[in-house]
C-alpha cells in the first residue's frame, strides 16, 4: 500500500510540474541593463548576489530564466510574495523595466556560488537527497521539477544548481513556515514541509557546489 501511494505522489507531482508552461518574454537587455541600479546593493553589478554567512543572502540572477525572474518581481510588486527588502525596489519598476531586467539578467554568466562548506559527510547527503529524494517521507528528487541537473524549468522552477547555500536555505525555511507561499500547487510547501533542518543545509550546500550553467 505505502508502495502504491508513493508511485501516485510521484505521478501527481511530475503531472503538475510539467502542465506549467513557460512564457515567452518580450524585453529588452540593453534597456535591462541602463535599470540594474537600483538592484547593484544587493545582487552585485553582475547579477551574481551574495552569500553572507551567518546573515542574509541574496540570489544569483545573473543566468536565471527571464520568465521566472520576471514572475517574482511582479509578485513583489503585487504583495504575492512578500519580502521588506524587495518590495520597495520592486514597487519602483513599470512592467518594461521589469521585463528588460529580466531578459538582461538571464543572458548574464553565473558565477561561483558560496555556502557550500567543505563538510563531506554532509555534502553527500546532500546529493543523495536533492538527486534521488527520499521517498519513505515523500520528498522527491529536486529535478522532478526544477529540470535536468536542477538548472531550471521555466517560469514557475528556478535554476537553484549554483545559487548561494543561504539564499536556498533560506527559502525552504520560508516555504516551511508560510512566510513563502507564491508557488503553482503549493509543490515546495508540500516538499519543504517534509524536510527537517539537516536535509535543508545538506540540500542547499551541495545544490551550491554544483554548475550553474
Amino acid at each position: 500500500m505505502e508502495s502504491k501511494n508513493i508511485i501516485k505522489f510521484s505521478a501527481l507531482l511530475l503531472g503538475l510540474c510539467f502542465s506549467l508552461s513557460a512564457l515567452a518574454l518580450d524585453g529588452d537587455a540593453t534597456a535591462g541593463k541602463a535599470s540594474t541600479a537600483i538592484c547593484m546593493a544587493c545582487h552585485q553589478a553582475d547579477g551574481n548576489g551574495m552569500n553572507i554567512k551567518g546573515g542574509e543572502s541574496w540570489p544569483r540572477l545573473a543566468g536565471l530564466d527571464a520568465d521566472y525572474i520576471y514572475k517574482q518581481l511582479t509578485e513583489f510588486k503585487t504583495g504575492k510574495r512578500v519580502n521588506a527588502s524587495m518590495a520597495p525596489f520592486a514597487m519602483m519598476l513599470n512592467d518594461k523595466q521589469m521585463k528588460d531586467l529580466a531578459v538582461y539578467y538571464s543572458q548574464q554568466p553565473a558565477g561561483k556560488a558560496a555556502g557550500g562548506g567543505s563538510d563531506t559527510e554532509l555534502l553527500a547527503y546532500g546529493e543523495k537527497l536533492v538527486t534521488n529524494g527520499d521517498w519513505d517521507r515523500y520528498i522527491v528528487p529536486c529535478g522532478t521539477c526544477h529540470g535536468p541537473d536542477n538548472k531550471g524549468a521555466g517560469e514557475h522552477f528556478p535554476g537553484i544548481a549554483g545559487q548561494h547555500a543561504g539564499y536556498i536555505e533560506s527559502q525552504l525555511v520560508a516555504w516551511q513556515e508560510g512566510k513563502r507561499d507564491n508557488d503553482p500547487q503549493h509543490l515546495m510547501l508540500a516538499i519543504a514541509e517534509r524536510m527537517n533542518d539537516r536535509d535543508i543545509k545538506a540540500v542547499a550546500a551541495w545544490l551550491s557546489t554544483q554548475p550553474a550553467q
